[in-house]
């Protein structure tokens, strides 16, 4: 949990937000949804000493900050102050307000299916909040926010792009390795340097100015985290792998592709099977629902093959009728129509019998 109080010149307001771990990519996250939420960035912001932002102390006091943390601060431009090592006092009613948030938005303990559902509670709980008057005071929250907000610094028209940047290789099995878990990438980029950009729910690989691979974020340790369609490639190559690879042990695809390569197989052996891992690759260019209409067309004609699912999943797109060349596939039932003789037709007319 991150609990952040941003002040701006003399209301505290406050806002909240879960995340599974305080790491740089949920700092910089939880900055850009509090600015959000305020609708603008405070003049200063008080902060405790946390490695996060302050990468070391100086000698007179100052902090040398980290670089996401002032790739941050210039993104906004925003004071950033700090209060002393060691003395809870300095941060003035921070402590408090994290201790208000615990009592008030977190006890019973909250279950919730996803940190978005909990981050959208947590918000309601803040704007409720604004309705409250403190002792002391006539007015309420959210009414003497009204005038502080007007010296807040507008938004930047771009957010700041919250993650955490990391340079690493690709290894032989076509996976990168981030915070201690794995992350596949397509084959062709094995042995090659990528850069991996972390956010809370997303893991982004990219290589030079192509993004090559997407994921969602694991916050488990030693996980393996694989896209199927990365390995389809090698798989067309070394088709006896296509039921043993890792990568698509729990890859659970719709029953009519498992009728296509069971038919495929039947009718062409090890060619079929070589053709099934070419129909998956169609899913690399398509969407998925449009390959799945192509196979479950092609299992209706009868056209078991990789040239007519192609064939019908492009005319699905292009919005038109589809047109098969009927003797590339052999196993089709032939149709044969013989010459109507004229004493068979005189037999029709005079109710005769064929």
């Amino acid at each position: 949990m991150c609990a952040r109080v941003i002040r701006a010149d003399g209301t505290v307001a406050l806002v909240d937000r879960g995340y599974p771990a305080e790491t740089t990519e949920a700092f910089c996250d939880a900055h850009v949804a509090a600015f959000a939420f305020f609708g603008g960035v405070p003049v200063s912001i008080l902060y405790d000493n946390t490695r996060i932002a302050v990468a070391r102390i100086l000698g007179d006091g100052q902090r040398k900050r980290t670089r996401v943390f002032s790739e941050l601060v210039s993104h906004y431009l925003f004071e950033d102050r700090f209060g002393r090592p060691g003395k809870g006092n300095d941060k003035d009613k921070v402590e408090g307000m994290v201790g208000y948030t615990r009592r008030n938005f977190m006890v019973p303990k909250p279950q919730f299916a996803s940190f978005d559902d909990l981050n959208a509670r947590l918000a309601e709980q803040c704007r409720k909040r604004m309705n409250d008057k403190l002792r002391g005071h006539k007015s309420t929250i959210g009414d003497r926010f009204v005038a502080d907000a007007a010296r807040l610094h507008p938004l930047p028209v771009t957010p700041y792009d919250a993650c955490d940047k990391q340079s690493v290789r690709v290894s032989s099995l076509s996976l990168v390795r981030y915070h201690g878990n794995d992350y596949s990438v397509p084959t062709a980029f094995g042995h090659q340097e990528v850069l991996v950009r972390g956010y809370v729910n997303e893991v982004v690989i990219a290589c030079g100015a192509d993004v090559i691979a997407r994921h969602p974020r694991s916050w488990e340790k030693e996980d393996y985290i694989y896209d199927p369609l990365h390995y389809l490639a090698l798989i067309e190559q070394k088709t006896n792998a296509l039921d043993h690879a890792a990568p698509l042990a729990d890859w659970e695809l719709p029953e009519a592709y498992i009728i296509l390569r069971r038919l495929m197989e039947a009718r062409m052996g090890k060619k079929g099977k070589r053709e099934f891992v070419q129909v998956l690759r169609l899913l690399e260019t398509f969407q998925i629902g449009d390959v799945e209409a192509g196979v479950q067309s092609a299992l209706e004609r009868g056209t078991i093959g990789f040239d007519a699912v192609k064939h019908l999943v492009l005319c699905r797109i292009e919005r038109r009728p589809p047109r098969l060349d009927m003797t590339v596939y052999p196993y089709l039932p032939k149709a044969y129509v013989a010459v109507t003789s004229p004493s068979d037709y005189m037999a029709l007319l005079s109710g005769g019998g064929l």
